[in-house]
């Protein structure tokens, strides 16, 4: 059983195949005991967690507890004697701001649950989910807090959410409702996350805990790209292969939090869900309000085991549609080709060459719709601009289908131009505050997607392109975050709903789109990878990584979003040098090789390319046809990092374990170094693995344990090794 109850001791166990998290019932409130390693008894919490020594604390508890506010909670909340930062927190009809939750009950249902309106992890057939749903109640204001802990039982994974129920028949206003909250006993951790800013997204950054709160987050409308909703406690000793590493992440695209508070006692306090900043909820009586999932990843083997698990429910239990299993398209864009100067006959040119290199999908960007020469008008207006593309987009598409090419097209669905024929009928559809500037960004506002009859436009304006043109791919953009953040249509009291209302508008928009056009891959992009994470993903297998396309500053993007996201995940494309965004000169070689493992493209022109890149560019897409399942459904293993230096190392393990890449990356050269030793993992140590290149045949225990041999002596170098179980 997944989740064991004992009654006896108030204790509820969540057992996965190798994990445990245990918490237990004390005197009404929720203690956390234990998350690690799979144990099947854990002693009480006064037994385990003594609490001797501690003073200067309200005792509103009895003995041996003494005091909420030294006691490893499960859920937190304001106005009781734990002074700490709380989970839940609500100001009444009253004024007062205080909440009192207490353990209620309990129900186990043998199925996994998921937040109403919200994209969620899923089972599949054969899946071993169990549900434990906790309710915590306030006997005074009648409030209702559901605590659901979803067990992926063979998978090692737990997913955690929350609803609030107002069984009152007064309103209150809620300000904080966190999705997963837990105490840790000590703070003896390293807090990773994955920072960033536009074309420099997903960065890891590694930092000792400090007494204090620290925290990530996004306030931005969006999930990034400052930072990806991601946080993960470590061991100070933990490395990719060994030591307790403790990850969540969030399935949600706009403003969340996750942060750490270590108490004045040295125990830290890790919580995630929405963020409290500008954020109120009115719940009026006999409402219910959920909170998003958290995937929550423990691993006792490192980061990297940590990292896999993660990528197995993304790709299995989180990504959905025709695609999900499917390998995809080789596809051209023609943005840095072309940008939005481009005539019907130019688009034809790049798809001829596309064809030559047996290329599958001719994507048509920006500048294809209204009046869209530049960057300052037309969003919104989506009807073809007839001068650039005379035959349509119908005629444009059967053009490039003859050609063996399927067709796909960019959108900006969320966004207005100012300069519009839509903003000037419906000048109230975007967000704004009355009384203050609409401040442009990239020229444009965005939609209010709080509004129903907005998110109908969308709907409908999609729907309708769609179903009349031969269109197989949709790359979904949003270029531009909030500002002014308010809705026309929103009393004065539900203002600062606004962001999340928001959410939940795109995500009915996009549950629809996808249901209605499941033969279409839709691609996720926020200026690149400004909205990455799981909640997109649920919609969209892919998501275009970062507008940077260079090579160098793609291995540290593409190495850090594998932290948390598998490769099958990441748009990767080869572009033009000098790179567009860096104008950084790598050869063809490097930027296939570091595109090859995502969702493998090209973003130039191709009919400007040499014979040389040409040749090269078929190898790698022969290369990708061939390899593109052990990349994406493979197991994945970070064998060294660019953070840590100019060279780095990706192991790709296919599904049957009978196929092994490795993937050597150097950026800067050094002579009369010793040669490089990369050792490879996850190995059947008895087999035999011949390297296709040479035929030469290596025991598996050789591999892992004496390693390769490879000279860094020149910038820029590159090379993908293949090895074959005999």
């Amino acid at each position: 059983m997944a989740i064991i109850v004992n009654e006896q001791k108030n204790q509820f166990y969540l057992h996965t195949k190798n994990t445990s998290y245990v918490f237990e019932n004390v005197c009404g409130l929720l203690a956390h005991s234990y998350w690690g390693k799979r144990v099947e008894d854990v002693p009480p919490m006064a037994e385990l967690y003594p609490l001797t020594g501690i003073a200067l604390v309200a005792a509103d508890l009895p003995e041996p507890y003494r005091s909420s506010d030294i006691l490893l909670q499960e859920y937190s909340t304001y106005g009781s004697c734990d002074l700490r930062t709380p989970s839940f927190s609500a100001v009444y009809s009253d004024g007062s701001p205080i909440t009192k939750l207490a353990f209620k009950g309990y129900k186990i249902y043998n199925e996994k649950l998921s937040p109403k309106g919200l994209p969620a992890t899923y089972t599949n057939e054969g899946d071993i989910c169990q549900t434990l749903e906790v309710e915590l109640f306030d006997e005074l204001k009648k409030v209702s807090v559901f605590l659901y802990y979803c067990v992926f039982e063979e998978k090692d994974i737990i997913t955690r959410f929350t609803k609030v129920v107002n069984n009152s028949e007064e309103a209150f206003t809620m300000n904080s409702v966190q999705s997963f909250c837990a105490d840790f006993p000590h703070m003896n951790y390293d807090m990773i996350n994955l920072h960033g800013a536009w074309a420099r997204e997903g960065h890891i950054e590694r930092k000792p805990l400090f007494v204090g709160t620290q925290q990530v987050n996004s306030k931005n409308g969006a999930s990034g790209p400052n930072h990806v909703p991601f946080i993960a406690l470590a061991d100070k000793d933990t490395t990719e292969d060994s030591g307790d590493a403790f990850g969540l992440t969030l399935v949600y695209s706009g403003n969340w939090y996750a942060g750490v508070d270590v108490d004045r006692h040295f125990r830290p306090r890790l919580m995630m869900g929405l963020n409290p900043f500008n954020f109120e909820w009115q719940m009026k009586s006999g409402e219910e309000f959920y909170a998003p999932e958290v995937i929550m990843s423990y691993s006792s083997q490192g980061l990297g085991q940590m990292s896999r698990q993660f990528h197995n429910i993304v790709r299995e239990n989180l990504c959905r549609g025709n695609y999900r299993d499917t390998e995809r398209f080789v596809l051209v864009n023609n943005w840095e080709a072309t940008y939005m100067d481009f005539t019907e006959d130019k688009l034809i040119e790049i798809a001829d060459a596309a064809a030559e290199l047996g290329v599958d999908m001719f994507v048509l960007d920006d500048g294809w719709f209204g009046k869209r020469n530049t960057a300052t008008t037309s969003l919104g207006d989506w009807y073809v601009n007839t001068e650039k593309l005379p035959s349509g987009l119908k005629g444009l598409g059967e053009k490039i289908n003859a050609k063996g090419l399927k067709f796909g097209l960019w959108f900006e669905p969320e966004m207005i131009s100012p300069d519009s024929d839509l903003y000037r009928a419906h000048p109230d559809w975007c967000l704004h505050t009355n009384g203050r500037p609409r401040t442009p960004c990239r020229y444009q506002l965005t939609l209010d997607l709080t509004r129903k009859d907005v998110c109908d436009y969308i709907v409908d304006f999609l729907t309708k392109t769609l179903s009349e043109n031969p269109i197989n791919y949709v790359k979904w953009d949003m270029n531009r975050h909030f500002s002014e953040a308010g809705s026309a249509l929103l009393a004065a009291k539900n203002q600062r709903e606004v962001a999340h209302r928001y959410m939940l508008g795109l995500y009915s928009i996009l549950e629809r789109v996808t249901t209605a056009f499941p033969n279409v891959l839709f691609e996720g992009c926020s200026s690149g990878g400004g909205r990455f994470d799981a909640g997109i993903l649920h919609y969209m297998p892919q998501v275009w990584s970062s507008d940077d396309s260079d090579a160098v500053e793609r291995l540290y993007i593409q190495e850090g979003l594998s932290t948390v996201f598998p490769f099958s995940t990441m748009g990767a494309h080869v572009s033009a040098v000098p790179n567009h965004q860096i104008e950084r000169n790598t050869p063809i070689k490097l930027r296939g090789l570091v595109a090859l493992p995502g969702q493998f493209g090209f973003e130039l022109d191709l009919s400007k390319m040499s014979e040389e890149d040409k040749t090269a560019s078929k190898e790698l897409i022969k290369a990708y046809k061939q390899y593109g399942e052990v990349f994406h459904r493979g197991e994945y293993f970070k064998l060294s990092s660019i953070f840590k230096g100019q060279n780095t190392a990706w192991e790709f393990v296919s599904e049957d374990k009978n196929t092994v890449i490795v993937m050597l990356y150097n950026i800067q050269g050094k002579l009369a170094v010793p040669h490089k030793v990369t050792k490879l993992k996850g190995l059947d140590a008895a087999a035999k693995y011949e390297d296709i290149k040479t035929g030469k045949v290596y025991g598996g225990d050789t591999l892992m344990n004496l390693g390769i041999f490879h000279d860094c002596d020149h910038d820029q170098t590159c090379d993908m090794l293949v090895f074959k179980k005999v």
